[in-house]
């Protein structure tokens, strides 16, 4: 009588985590269709031939003492980005990255997903990129939801990534249970 009712409180809580299972899958297939697909992409965008990230090209020098200032390298991109990008486009700046390694300097902007690589020591340009990379982050990760609604703290980041987050726990809980429930009862109900 124990062993039934044990066999049927299993029988229960497998059910359960398959309708959870369902459920979840259901109502969130196309986010993680979105995140599979995007993760995918970034995965492989250092393998992409330039197509998702751009190469960093190479500058003159890795020496710092050779390079012109910041602030010079800075208006350079700025009157590139004019002549070559936009004329209206915001040239706000969303970071500079600096590759001493490679004598080149990055400069990525805020709107548009655009990205303009500078020799350091000449200021001349070395390549303009269209940051598709960032682009596939930003979806992957939600962030172009704050973008789109012009969110202050990146809120629908936060409330994606951790739904998206509880959700992906949810599958692995509940998928694990799937697999090994049924062999924790046939070994149970097995003769000695």
């Amino acid at each position: 009588m124990q062993d039934k009712k044990h066999r049927q409180n299993q029988a229960k809580i497998l059910r359960i985590a398959r309708k959870i299972h369902r459920t979840t899958g259901a109502l969130l297939f196309v986010f993680f269709f979105i995140i599979s697909v995007s993760g995918l992409f970034l995965g492989w965008k250092k393998h992409s031939g330039g197509i998702i990230l751009a190469k960093s090209y190479q500058g003159t020098s890795s020496e710092l003492k050779d390079w012109l200032s910041i602030d010079s390298l800075h208006k350079n991109a700025g009157k590139i980005f004019i002549d070559s990008i936009s004329k209206t486009l915001s040239q706000e700046l969303d970071r500079i990255d600096i590759r001493k390694d490679k004598g080149m300097v990055k400069f990525v902007f805020s709107k548009g997903y655009w990205g303009i690589q500078l020799d350091g020591v000449t200021g001349k340009l070395l390549h303009i990129e269209n940051r598709r990379a960032d682009l596939i982050e930003n979806i992957h990760d939600g962030s172009i939801l704050d973008s789109y609604f012009n969110t202050s703290n990146g809120q629908i980041k936060l409330v994606y990534t951790t739904v998206m987050g509880i959700a992906l726990l949810i599958f692995t809980i509940t998928g694990f249970w799937l697999w090994y429930g049924p062999k924790r009862m046939r070994n149970k109900t097995a003769p000695d």
